[in-house]
């Protein structure tokens, strides 16, 4: 069964001993608090590393308007993007820079331009790994929030870095394995003292 933010939430209040909550409009301590730390913190957590289930490509709408200098074309951001990563035409990866809600390249109105980006998706697919992420570093605030326990606060931080790290190591499993290059490392090891001797003609 999918958690709902309020489900999220209530995990990290039995942690540190607070009554759980079923929305944020609730007229409790619980409810407020978690309604003011909730979406800052997930924005937080999702934009700390590249986590391939919040990833998102989407084709960009070129602007009438070009930039003034330095680059060739302006697109709109996608209004749900958090972090860009790449942007692409074809399969080539180009340059590209961001000017608040806009994105500078040297493309041109025949160009399709894609962007990868992370974005924020619904809480029914946070996968295990991210949503335990999640309550341990809502458990943390809440605990100095709510419970006024600094002790207790600083183990779940403890706690969410730890998991932070699993989540991460897990998530990126995700996608196909990176091939090493061993090309470039034979191409090292098959230089010798021999082979850096030039012949010459007596």
């Amino acid at each position: 069964m999918a958690d709902s933010k309020y489900d999220i939430c209530s995990k990290a209040l039995v942690l540190v001993g607070a009554n759980t909550i079923s929305s944020f409009t609730e007229n409790t301590t619980e409810s407020k608090v978690a309604n003011q730390l909730y979406e800052s913190t997930l924005e937080n957590l999702l934009t700390r590393c590249r986590w391939r289930f919040a990833s998102k490509q989407a084709t960009l709408s070129k602007k009438t308007s070009d930039p003034t200098a330095r680059y060739k074309s302006a697109y709109s951001l996608p209004a749900d993007a958090f972090i860009m990563h790449t942007v692409t035409v074809g399969d080539a990866v180009i340059k590209y820079d961001r000017y608040g809600d806009e994105i500078f390249t040297n493309t041109t109105s025949t160009d399709t331009v894609v962007a990868d980006y992370t974005f924020q998706p619904s809480e029914s697919d946070f996968p295990p790994y991210f949503k335990q992420t999640l309550v341990f570093e809502l458990a943390s605030l809440f605990a100095g929030a709510i419970a006024r326990n600094d002790q207790l606060s600083e183990l779940y931080h403890k706690r969410a870095i730890a998991q932070q790290a699993i989540a991460k190591a897990i998530d990126a499993q995700a996608q196909t394995t990176r091939r090493v290059d061993v090309d470039r490392f034979r191409n090292v090891r098959n230089v010798t003292s021999f082979n850096k001797i030039d012949a010459k003609s007596p």
